[in-house]
C-alpha cells in the first residue's frame, strides 16, 4: 500500500508542478505583453514630448523676436542694442535654470542607477 500511496503522491506532485508551471507560463506571457504595451506608450509619450519641446522652442523664437520688434519701438533701441539685451536676458535665465537644474538632479542614486545612468552616458557620446 506504500507503493500505490508513493506513486498517487509523485503523481499529484507532477500535477502540481505542471499547474504551477502552466500558472508561471501564462503570468510571462501577460508580463511580456504588458511590457509591450508600456513600450509604445514610453516611445509614444516620449515622441509627444520632444514635438511639445520644439514647437515651445519655436514659440520661444517668436515670443523673442516680438521683444526686439517692440524694443525698438518702445524705446527706440537699435537693433544691436535690443539684440544685446534679449542675449543678456537669455544667458541670465540660462544659468538660473542649469543651476537649478544641476541641485535637483544631485542626490543619492542607487548603485544599479548610477551603473545605468553610466551606461547610457557611454552609449550617447560613443565612449567605451
Amino acid at each position: 500500500m506504500s507503493n500505490s500511496s508513493s506513486q498517487k503522491g509523485v503523481g499529484a506532485a507532477a500535477r502540481v508542478t505542471a499547474l504551477a508551471s502552466s500558472v508561471m507560463d501564462l503570468h510571462v506571457r501577460i508580463a511580456l505583453q504588458e511590457m509591450d504595451r508600456e513600450k509604445r506608450r514610453l516611445i509614444s509619450g516620449g515622441v509627444f514630448l520632444a514635438m511639445g519641446g520644439v514647437l515651445m522652442l519655436f514659440a520661444l523664437l517668436a515670443v523673442e523676436i516680438l521683444f526686439v520688434l517692440w524694443a525698438q519701438k518702445t524705446w527706440n533701441w537699435s537693433l544691436d542694442w535690443s539684440l544685446l539685451v534679449l542675449i543678456i536676458i537669455d544667458i541670465t535665465l540660462a544659468g538660473i535654470s542649469l543651476r537649478v537644474g544641476g541641485e535637483l538632479a544631485k542626490g543619492p542614486y542607487l548603485p544599479d542607477t548610477w551603473d545605468g545612468i553610466s551606461r547610457t552616458s557611454k552609449a550617447i557620446f560613443g565612449k567605451k
